[in-house]
């Protein structure tokens, strides 16, 4: 099985220039989490995501509509192929430690997206079946490496300090 018998294949996708009330639209009228940013030839540049939004936001205190998408997408971008096995997809997400890959062309060119979703949907509507490598643990073991925390955000200290956060005021 390859990344293109499971991604997502109808992917709306923002370019640097958008604000981040454009790339917030998007997720939400197509209910998702994350979209690819690309370029005048539909390359990936980027990808951003609804905690990449409400973090900038809350960082520099103005107003979504205010702030590229280009000053706050995440550029380095770990995509896979249309035929790269989907165990591969599974180990680079692991290893990576992301939700959601773009799948692309030779060209870099976006072809659709594989989120952790689309593994255990599938996963699901294979339940009994033979599914080439995509199984419940696969799939469980891939989201635990995912979440696996990557490093303290804060001093142990800080976490502790309710009544010093800005939106308790």
């Amino acid at each position: 099985m390859n990344a293109s018998d499971v991604m997502t294949k109808a992917v709306c996708c923002c370019s640097t220039n958008d604000s981040l009330q454009r790339a917030a639209q998007i997720m939400w009228e197509n209910d998702c989490g994350a979209v690819p940013v690309v370029d005048a030839e539909n390359r990936v540049v980027g990808m951003i995501t609804d905690r990449d939004i409400c973090m900038a936001t809350y960082i520099q205190g103005r107003p979504l509509w205010e702030i590229p998408v280009g000053s706050t997408m995440a550029k380095h971008v770990h995509g896979v192929q249309e035929t790269d096995p989907i165990e591969a997809v599974e180990a680079l997400m692991s290893r990576v430690q992301v939700r959601r890959v773009p799948v692309l062309d030779g060209g870099g060119q976006i072809k659709g997206i594989l989120s952790m979703n689309d593994l255990a949907r599938h996963a699901h509507r294979s339940a009994g079946r033979k599914t080439n490598g995509l199984g419940d643990d696969s799939i469980v073991k891939t989201l635990a490496a995912i979440s696996e925390p990557r490093a303290p955000a804060r001093p142990k200290e800080a976490t502790t300090k309710t009544a010093s956060h800005p939106l308790s005021a």
